[in-house]
């Protein structure tokens, strides 16, 4: 869904030249060429029928425009555009403002400004002009308090500043200032796993590995050996045995998440936080809440994008790499260009074999479901989620629309169902507790004994 701002001023353009500094910045009004046109007129007037009192008439307007031309302002105005540089979340409040200086020292009889805002931004009275007043030396601020709808990159501005002085006799042409942009980051659906990583792989970290170490699991009884510490010697086990055993443990480990956007396509209509989500909103809100859950509990967390842009984010920990995946999760958008293939997008070695690999999905474009296939195939561990809106359907242009749709949506089911058939778990995206079942089913899998031919 592509959304344009509203047209209220001109844009900024970075390859226009620079405006000549000899061009004077003021310019007379329709009012001061009225003035004079006036005035010249009665005087012509006046003389050429001996008239006094046409004369006297013109003198009026000489005068006031005499005595407002007096003192001419020479500086144009400077346009500030102020946005929050904080945390702004979907539906949290956004602080914008306009501020007006005059850096001269002649008042501005008029300040008109005006600016563009993004639709995403709800900021009351934005779409209309504001006249104010600036004394000189000062600065007025118009402030534009509002609430941010959705998740992405938002523009305040450009801003446009047109300032008349003098009465009204002159004029500075406008002054537009670039825009200020305002991140917005995707509100996280409370989310929560309890099950375990399929196979933790790392060096410290909250899972249990099948790895002998130091760590909380039992994992036996065995003999003595050179470099076990004394507090691991079960005394009960020594005595009966008469030599000294000793309780071994399965070391703790962290593992890798590796989270797979599927940006092939875009369907349903995104009706900001309180409203419909699309599938781009479902997916990032999805990576949100998935890489903060992992990330809260030491694990590693990745995220690619299966797209023409084919991004990266490497794999690391902590609460930077949480704030870099919400950076990197406000530039997801949709390519609705020709994509390249699988092998073109990223290779299978790019995926840690011990990871454990989430993929959203809509399941709207082949191939998405080419590309579950071939992890799958590798031996990654493999978890689908379905961000197709339940209630995403085309525009219905004909009598055949609402046909159309079912027949594609019978296809789609059946392209699940192949990808279960052959071991592709897919599910619904549902917030916390969605991904326990099937994360269960994965690590049973992946604890199970494989068969080896001889």
């Amino acid at each position: 869904m592509t959304l344009d701002l509203r047209p209220a001023v001109p844009p900024v353009h970075s390859d226009q030249p620079a405006a000549d500094d000899d061009t004077p910045r003021w310019a007379p009004t329709r009012a001061f060429g009225r003035t004079v046109l006036l005035t010249g007129l009665l005087l012509v007037l006046g003389v050429a029928l001996g008239r006094v009192d046409l004369v006297l008439l013109a003198a009026p307007f000489a005068l006031g425009a005499a005595v407002h031309l007096r003192r001419r302002p020479v500086s144009a105005p400077e346009v500030v555009i102020e946005a929050d540089d904080a945390y702004v979340v979907e539906g949290g409040d956004v602080t914008a403002g306009l501020t007006v200086v005059n850096p001269d020292e002649v008042g501005y009889d008029l300040v008109v400004v005006r600016t563009l805002v993004a639709p995403w931004l709800d900021l009351p009275g934005s779409d209309r002009p504001f006249a104010v007043t600036v004394a000189p030396g000062l600065d007025h601020v118009v402030e534009l308090p509002g609430t941010a709808r959705r998740w992405g990159r938002h523009n305040v501005g450009p801003a446009a500043a047109r300032v008349a002085a003098c009465g009204g006799l002159l004029a500075c042409r406008p002054v537009v200032t670039p825009p200020r942009g305002v991140r917005v980051y995707p509100v996280t659906d409370p989310f929560r796993a309890d099950e375990a990583m399929p196979r933790a792989a790392g060096l410290v970290g909250n899972h249990r590995s099948r790895r002998p170490g130091e760590g909380g699991e039992l994992a036996g009884v065995r003999v003595f050996a050179p470099g076990d510490r004394l507090r691991r010697i079960d005394w009960r086990v020594s005595l009966r045995t008469r030599s000294l055993h000793v309780a071994s443990t399965l070391s703790d480990r962290d593992a890798e998440v590796v989270l797979l956007l599927d940006v092939l396509g875009e369907a349903g209509t995104s009706g900001g936080v309180n409203g419909t989500a699309s599938v781009l909103d479902t997916t990032v809100r999805a990576a949100a809440a998935i890489a903060e859950h992992y990330l809260h509990r030491g694990d590693r967390v990745s995220l690619l994008e299966y797209g023409a842009a084919a991004r990266r984010l490497r794999g690391a920990t902590g609460r930077r790499q949480y704030l870099t995946v919400l950076e990197w999760l406000l530039d997801v958008r949709a390519d609705g260009a020709d994509q390249p293939s699988y092998e073109q997008v990223f290779g299978v070695q790019q995926i840690s074999s011990n990871a454990l690999v989430v993929v959203l999905t809509p399941l709207v474009d082949p191939r998405s479901a080419e590309m579950l296939a071939r992890l799958t195939q590798s031996g990654r561990f493999l978890v689908a989620v379905d961000t197709l809106p339940a209630a995403a359907a085309p525009p219905e242009r004909s009598a055949w629309t609402p046909l159309a749709h079912r027949l594609w949506k019978m296809e789609r089911d059946n392209t699940v169902g192949q990808l279960r058939e052959h071991g592709v778990p897919v599910v619904a995206w549902a917030g916390a507790g969605s991904l326990d079942l099937v994360l269960r089913d994965v690590a049973r899998l992946a604890s199970a004994p494989r068969a080896v031919g001889r």
